[in-house]
C-alpha cells in the first residue's frame, strides 16, 4: 500500500497530546515498521522543485480563438516574486480554474521534477512566462490529466501571492510502500498502519473511527437515522455480512474536492474523479472500508443484493460489457444491475456533472466470493484487494457517517435522516491465554502486565481472570483464532530482536543416508559422462499420453490432478520425467541446439485415490485416520532419466562424427547402475513411447525398474522432435540402495585375451548369451564383452552369430593360455547346454 509519510505523523500527532510535535525520518519510519514485523518496499521523496515555486491568484482570463484545441492567457498576481509586482502573462490549456482562483505558478528558472526547466517563450502568439503547475508537473501523480492545482482560501490560510507554494502544496514529504501480508488487511489504511506505528514508538493510539476528530470530520451535519433509506433485500446465498445505505441530497455537482484530499489520493496512488467518488475513496484509506457512490436520480425502487444469473452482461465503469457467473455478487434495483459486488461499480448509476443526490453505500461481503469474482473477470480494484482479506464490519454505520460529513461540508447538501442497514456484528469467542504461556513458548520473559499491553494495543479486549487471561480480538482481526496467535502478536510488537535465536546442535557422524549417496553419484557419474543435468518440471501437459498413444488403463495414466493449476494445459503431476526431458530437448532444438545430451532426477507421482479423507481438524485425528492419510498419498518414487538427440561426438576435420543412438542411452543406465553399484540386465521389450524394435528392459534383481532406447516415430512426429531421439527412465527407488561400496581389488598380473564366437537363434537376446558364457566361463574370468554380431546364408536361416571378447585374470598367478582356453571351452559348453548354441571355428 502506498501512503505519505506526513498523513501518518500527523494523525498520530492529533492521537496523542503529549506528543503533538512528534516526528521521525523516513528512515526512522521505516525501521518502525520493520520492528512490528512490517516490510515496507522501499520509500521514495516528492521529486525536489528548485527556483521559484509560488502562490498565484489568476486575475484575468482570455480564451484563445484559432488553434486547433482550446488555450487561455492568463493574468497571474505573483505579488513581488517577479520582482516587479506586475501580473504575470501565462499561457494554460486546463480548464478547472477560474479567475480569482489561488495556483500555484513555476516562475522562469523554476526547474520541475525530471529537469524540466520553465523559461519564458512565445507561444500561441503571446509570451508565456511561468507554467501554472498540475499535481503531475510537481510530481505528485503519474497521471497526466490531473488538472491544475486550485487551493482554497482556507487552505492558503496567510499565504499572500507571491509566497512560497512548496509547503501549502504539501511537497515537503515521502511516500511509504507498505507489504501488507494477506492475514493484516486491517493494515490497508491509515487506521490499521497508525496503530502498528503506535506501537511501534510507544505512543498513545486513539482510533480515528471511534474519534472522528483525529481525522478531523465533523459530524454534526450526520443526523441519527430515523427511517429506511431505500428497501434492501439482502439473499441469503450472497453471504454478504452487513450491508449499509446512506443518502446526501443538494449538493454542487460542480464543486472539486478540495486540494488536501486530492493530494492524499494521489499519494496513494488513486485519481481524484470527483467529490463524492473522491470521498468513498478517502474513506476507503482512512478506515480501510471500501465504499461506493451512486447517482440517486438512477436508482428505481429498492436494492437486491443477489447472485448473477449464469451469461448476464454489465458493464462495469471501465466501459467493459462483462458476462457474469453464476456466482458473482451484483447489486441491482428495479431496472437491473447496478454493480459487481465488491470490484466495481456500473456505470448506469456513475456519479457524474449532474449528480445532485447520492447514496452511499458501506458493506461487507465474502470475501472468497469477492476473490473469485475477482479473478474470473481478471478485474482487481483497491476494493476488491481488501474486501479479500477481510473487512471491519464494525465499521459500516462508521463509514457511511464519515462518507456523508466530508460530502456535506466539501460540496454542500444535506444528509437525510434514512439508513437502511442489514446484518449484525458477530464477535469473536474470548480466548483463553496463559500468562505463563508467551514465555514458555518463547523463551523470552514477559510480565502479565506486557501480555495485556501488547494485546490491547491490538485492540483486543482483555479480561484478567487470574489464572488465564481472556482475551477477546478485535472485529478486524480474523486471523486471531487460538492462543499462539496472541503470543504471536505479543512477541511481534514487544520486540523480535528480544527473541535470541538458539540453533540446535547437530549429532555428528551420521553424514548421508545411502539413498542420498545414492542420488549424489548417480548425479556424478552422468554429469562426468557428459550429460548436462536439468531440472524437470513435476507437471505435465494434459494430452502427453494421448500423443504417446496409451491406452487409458496404463500405469502412466495414474496421474494426480491439480485442483488450481498454474497453468490450466498443465494440470497433472507427472508419472515420468520424459515429458518434461522431452520439451527440454524441443526449446533447445528450436533455438539451433541439435546436439544434446540431458539428465534429470526428480520424483514423480502415481495417483493411489481419487481423494483423501478429510478429517476433523478440532482435535488430534486417530491412528486409523492418519493410515488413511498416508495410504491415500500418491506414490512418488525417485527416478533418474537421460534424454539425448543428434551427435555424441562432433563431426569435424578429424572426420565423421558418431551419434547418439539407442546403444548410448541403454549404456546412460549401465552408469546408473555402476554409481549405484547393482548388476543391470538388459533384454527386449515393446514400451510406448519407444520404438518396439530398439528398447531395452532394465532389471535389477529380476525386477523390472526402466526401459531405454530410441523413442517411436510416431510420438517424435506427435511431440514435432528430431528423429532418431533416444531415452532412458528408470526408477532409482527400484534399486537396492547400498550401504557400502567396497574398494575394487586389482591384480598385478596380466590378463589373458580370449574370444569366441557363438551361433544361436536369431530371437535370442544378446544379453542372455553374454551373461550364460560369463557364468560358464568361472572365476578366473574378467570381463565380457560382445563386439561383433554376423548374420550369413552359411550360418542356416534364423541364425546370428554373436563374437565375445572374454578377458580372464587370476590374482595369484599368471594365466597360461591353456588354463584360459579350458574356461573358454567350458563357456562354450555350457551355452550349448542351455540356448542350443554351437561354437564357430
Amino acid at each position: 500500500m502506498y501512503i505519505a509519510q506526513n498523513w501518518l505523523t500527523g494523525l498520530l500527532q492529533l492521537m496523542d497530546e503529549q506528543h503533538s510535535d512528534w516526528s521521525v525520518s523516513a528512515e526512522g519510519m521505516d525501521a518502525g515498521f520493520v520492528s512490528v514485523g512490517f516490510e515496507t518496499e522501499g520509500y521514495e521523496p516528492i521529486p525536489e522543485t528548485t527556483g521559484d515555486l509560488v502562490l498565484g491568484r489568476v486575475v484575468e482570463i482570455e480564451e484563445l480563438t484559432g488553434f486547433k484545441k482550446p488555450i487561455r492567457y492568463c493574468q497571474v498576481d505573483v505579488g513581488e516574486a517577479n520582482g516587479t509586482g506586475e501580473n504575470q502573462g501565462i499561457i494554460c490549456g486546463a480548464r478547472n480554474f477560474a479567475e480569482g482562483d489561488l495556483v500555484i505558478v513555476a516562475l522562469p528558472g523554476t526547474v520541475l521534477p525530471g529537469g524540466f526547466e520553465i523559461s519564458a517563450r512565445k507561444t500561441y502568439d503571446h509570451i508565456s512566462a511561468g507554467m501554472i503547475c498540475s499535481a503531475a508537473e510537481l510530481g505528485l501523480t503519474d497521471k497526466q490529466n490531473s488538472g491544475i492545482i486550485v487551493i482554497s482560501e482556507n487552505e492558503a490560510g496567510d499565504a499572500q501571492p507571491g509566497d512560497d507554494a512548496r509547503e501549502i502544496a504539501g511537497l515537503a514529504d515521502t511516500v511509504f510502500e507498505v507489504n501488507i501480508t494477506p492475514d493484516r488487511g486491517y493494515a490497508l489504511s491509515a487506521r490499521g498502519l497508525t496503530r502498528e506505528l503506535a506501537s511501534a514508538f510507544d505512543l498513545t493510539y486513539t482510533d480515528p473511527a471511534q474519534d472522528p476528530t483525529v481525522a478531523g470530520i465533523d459530524l454534526a451535519a450526520v443526523p441519527e437515522p430515523q427511517a429506511e433509506v431505500l428497501d434492501l433485500e439482502v439473499r441469503e446465498e450472497t453471504k454478504a455480512q452487513r450491508f449499509g445505505l446512506r443518502k446526501v441530497t443538494g449538493i454542487d455537482p460542480s464543486v472539486e474536492s478540495p486540494y488536501w484530499l486530492q493530494r492524499e489520493l494521489m499519494l496513494t496512488g488513486a485519481r481524484p474523479v470527483n467529490a463524492a467518488t473522491d470521498v468513498t475513496n478517502y474513506v476507503m484509506f482512512l478506515l480501510g472500508t471500501p465504499m461506493h457512490a451512486f447517482d440517486a436520480a438512477q436508482i428505481t425502487g429498492g436494492l437486491t443484493v443477489r447472485n448473477a444469473e449464469e451469461g448476464e452482461s454489465f458493464e462495469t465503469l471501465d466501459h467493459v460489457e462483462r458476462t457474469l457467473s453464476a456466482e458473482d455478487v451484483v447489486i441491482c434495483d428495479e431496472t437491473g444491475i447496478q454493480s459487481l459486488a465488491g470490484v466495481m461499480g456500473g456505470t448506469t448509476s456513475e456519479i457524474s456533472e449532474s449528480t445532485t443526490d447520492v447514496y452511499f453505500e458501506s458493506v461487507v461481503w465474502d470475501p472468497r466470493a469477492v476473490a473469485r469474482t475477482s479473478r474470473r473477470h481478471k478485474l482487481s480494484s483497491e476494493s476488491s484487494r481488501r474486501f479479500e482479506r477481510g473487512v471491519d464490519p464494525a465499521l459500516v454505520e462508521t463509514a457511511l457517517d464519515y462518507a456523508c460529513a466530508l460530502l456535506v461540508a466539501i460540496a454542500g447538501g444535506t444528509v437525510t435522516n434514512e439508513r437502511s442497514l442489514y446484518g449484525d456484528i458477530h464477535l469473536a469467542e474470548p480466548i483463553d491465554l496463559r500468562p505463563e504461556h508467551p514465555s514458555e513458548l518463547i523463551g523470552v520473559d514477559y510480565e502479565r502486565e506486557t501480555i495485556v499491553r501488547r494485546l490491547e494495543e491490538i485492540g483486543a479486549r482483555v479480561v484478567d481472570r487470574a489464572e488465564v487471561l481472556a482475551v477477546t480480538p478485535p472485529t478486524w482481526r480474523t486471523d486471531i483464532s487460538m492462543p499462539e496467535d496472541l503470543i504471536e502478536e505479543v512477541v511481534r510488537l514487544d520486540g523480535l530482536d528480544k527473541v535470541v535465536p538458539v540453533l540446535p546442535t547437530p549429532r555428528g557422524g551420521r553424514g548421508l543416508t545411502a539413498a542420498q549417496r545414492r542420488r549424489r553419484a548417480v548425479g556424478h557419474a552422468l554429469a562426468y559422462q557428459g550429460y548436462t543435468e536439468i531440472l524437470p518440471s513435476p507437471f505435465i501437459k494434459n494430452t502427453t499420453f494421448d500423443d504417446w498413444g496409451l491406452d487409458a488403463a496404463d500405469e502412466p495414466r495414474k496421474t494426480v490432478a491439480v485442483r488450481n493449476p498454474l497453468d490450466s494445459d498443465y494440470a497433472q503431476l507427472g508419472t515420468t520425467l520424459l515429458p518434461a526431458m522431452l520439451e527440454a530437448v524441443e526449446r533447445n532444438v528450436a533455438r539451433g541446439r541439435g546436439d544434446l545430451s540431458l539428465y534429470g532426477v526428480q520424483q514423480v507421482a502415481f495417483r493411489r485415490a481419487d481423494a483423501s479423507p478429510m478429517p476433523d481438524v478440532t482435535r488430534r485425528p486417530s491412528e486409523e485416520t492418519v493410515r488413511e492419510l498416508v495410504e491415500t498419498l500418491p506414490h512418488q518414487p525417485l527416478h533418474v532419466a537421460t534424454v539425448g538427440v543428434g551427435e555424441i561426438d562432433a563431426t569435424g576435420p578429424w572426420g565423421e562424427g558418431r551419434r547418439y543412438t539407442w546403444a548410448e542411452a541403454v549404456e546412460s543406465a549401465r552408469i546408473v547402475a555402476r554409481a549405484c553399484g547393482v548388476e543391470l540386465e538388459v533384454a527386449n521389450a515393446e514400451q510406448l513411447p519407444w520404438h518396439p524394435g530398439r528398447c531395452a528392459q532394465l532389471k535389477v534383481a529380476d525386477e523390472v525398474v526402466g526401459y531405454a532406447g530410441e523413442l517411436h516415430p510416431q510420438v517424435l512426429e506427435n511431440l514435432g522432435l528430431p528423429e532418431r531421439t533416444c531415452a532412458m527412465e528408470l526408477n532409482l527407488d527400484a534399486v537396492p540402495a547400498s550401504t557400502s561400496l567396497p574398494a575394487p581389488v586389482l591384480s598385478s598380473f596380466p590378463a589373458l585375451h580370449q574370444d569366441i564366437a557363438l551361433v544361436v537363434d536369431e530371437d535370442t537376446p544378446a544379453e542372455t548369451v553374454r551373461r550364460i558364457v560369463e557364468k560358464g566361463a568361472g572365476d578366473l574370468v574378467e570381463s565380457v564383452e560382445l563386439f561383433d554380431i554376423f548374420r550369413g546364408e552359411q550360418l542356416g536361416e534364423g541364425k546370428k552369430s554373436l563374437a565375445l571378447k572374454l578377458l580372464f585374470r587370476a590374482d595369484d598367478r599368471t594365466l597360461t593360455d591353456e588354463e584360459a582356453n579350458e574356461h573358454r571351452l567350458a563357456a562354450a559348453e555350457l551355452a550349448e547346454k542351455e540356448l542350443g548354441a554351437t561354437m564357430r571355428a
